[in-house]
C-alpha cells in the first residue's frame, strides 16, 4: 500500500512603505514538498521527501528584497523609547520574586542592549528583531544573574506591543 501527498510552502518577507499601504508581503522562496509513504511486508514504514523549487528563480527575488532601504534610526526616538522601556521593566520585573536584589543589574543589562539596538538598527516598523532579546537572556545568564528568560520575555512583549506603534505616533503616520 502506497500513498503520496504534495504540499506547497511559500515563504514571505514583510516590507513597510511610507505610502498608504502598511505591509506588503513578497514571496521569496516557494517549494513543493512531496512525500510518499510505503508500507512493506514487514510492517515498517518508510517516508521519502523531495523538495523542488517552483516558479521564479528565488535568488533574483532575494536580491530585490535586499535592495529596499529602511530609514535610519532616530536618536531622539531611541532615547525616548529606551526610557519607556526601562520604566516598564522596573515596574514589571519588581513584581517577580525571581530577581531579588539583582533587579537593577538585570534591568541595566536589558536597557543597555535595547538602547544599542534602538540607536543602531531600528528603522521603523518591520525592523524590530528578536536578536537583542536573545542577547539579553544570554547576557543575564552568563552573568549568573537570575531570571534571564523572564526578563527577555517581558522585554520582547513590551517591544512588540509598543515600539512600532510609538514610531508611527512619533512620525505622525
Amino acid at each position: 500500500m502506497a500513498s503520496a501527498s504534495s504540499l506547497i510552502i511559500s515563504s514571505t518577507v514583510p516590507f513597510s512603505f511610507s505610502s498608504s499601504l502598511n505591509y506588503v508581503s513578497i514571496p521569496i522562496l516557494r517549494y513543493q514538498i512531496t512525500t510518499s509513504y510505503k508500507r512493506s511486508n514487514l510492517h515498517k514504514s518508510s517516508f521519502r521527501f523531495s523538495i523542488n523549487p517552483l516558479g521564479r528563480n528565488p535568488k533574483i527575488l532575494v536580491v530585490k528584497a535586499a535592495e529596499y532601504k529602511f530609514p535610519d534610526p532616530i536618536p531622539e526616538f531611541a532615547e525616548s523609547e529606551t526610557e519607556k522601556f526601562r520604566d516598564h521593566l522596573i515596574e514589571k520585573l519588581s513584581k517577580k520574586d525571581v530577581f531579588e536584589e539583582s533587579l537593577d543589574e538585570v534591568v541595566d543589562i536589558c536597557t543597555e542592549i535595547f538602547a544599542k539596538f534602538m540607536n543602531e538598527e531600528y528603522g521603523g516598523p518591520g525592523t524590530l528583531m528578536v536578536d537583542p532579546f536573545w542577547e539579553m537572556a544570554d547576557t543575564i545568564n552568563e552573568s549568573e544573574l537570575p531570571g534571564g528568560p523572564q526578563a527577555a520575555r517581558a522585554a520582547v512583549k513590551w517591544a512588540q506591543d509598543h515600539v512600532d506603534k510609538d514610531w508611527k505616533e512619533w512620525n505622525g503616520e
